[in-house]
């Protein structure tokens, strides 16, 4: 009796789950282009967000290892557009997901599939995108009520495993991460990415304090012409 009745166990969680999911955020989708600000320390992080809100990028993230991420995300939200959105990365705990959006964040980014992490985003009703290398990491995150999943890191697997991931999995959206280059965003988004995320890649040199901005702004120009194909 019990095997009988574990599918449609497990059919209601995974519903109860999908209602109470907050979807993907527009910004992620209208660019297709996740812009992840890593540095040392957020001096420059302002000065780089606005270069590439200018080019039309629509979704940023900054990590929780950059000194001083979360005063720069609360000066960001009370100025940037409303159809940009900014998060915060490198959230690992239910605190981390509190300090992010009360600072102003619209969703969290993890490294790992964080059950905490998951359950407190959607507590504060805002996006979150765990971090999952395997299908079994990838579906314990959906079923766990992520918005979306971060294929991390994206460079060693390749595209070719996106697209036999999805396979069995479609309905799942991800978000390949980590080792992404420019060159490469078709095939990711033709592969079924709903969007790219892009650290170095895209970021280059233009957080260090005599960083060129121009040339990020060149980047990021070409990013979202290859996400719109």
């Amino acid at each position: 009796m019990a095997e009988s009745s574990a599918p449609g166990a497990n059919r209601a969680d995974q519903d109860r789950a999908d209602q109470d999911r907050v979807p993907v955020g527009a910004g992620l989708t209208a660019s297709r282009v996740v812009a992840i600000l890593r540095a040392e320390n957020a001096d420059r992080a302002e000065a780089v967000v606005d270069v590439l809100v200018e080019a039309g990028v629509r979704s940023l993230e900054l990590t929780l290892t950059t000194k001083g991420a979360l005063d720069v995300v609360e000066r960001l939200a009370a100025r940037v557009p409303a159809e940009v959105e900014v998060g915060v990365g490198t959230v690992l705990t239910a605190a981390d997901v509190d300090r992010s959006v009360d600072a102003g964040a619209r969703f969290v980014v993890s490294p790992s599939v964080e059950p905490e992490v998951i359950a407190a985003a959607l507590r504060r009703r805002i996006a979150s995108y765990p971090g999952a290398f395997t299908p079994t990491e990838i579906a314990a995150a959906w079923k766990a009520g992520a918005s979306a999943v971060k294929l991390f890191p994206a460079g060693q697997l390749g595209p070719g495993y996106l697209k036999d991931v999805r396979a069995p999995l479609p309905d799942i959206p991800v978000v390949p991460t980590g080792g992404v280059g420019i060159a490469s965003i078709g095939e990711w988004l033709a592969a079924g990415a709903v969007a790219v995320g892009m650290g170095g890649p895209l970021i280059g040199d233009a957080l260090a304090p005599d960083g060129d901005l121009a040339a990020l702004a060149q980047r990021a120009v070409a990013a979202l012409e290859a996400a719109r194909g």
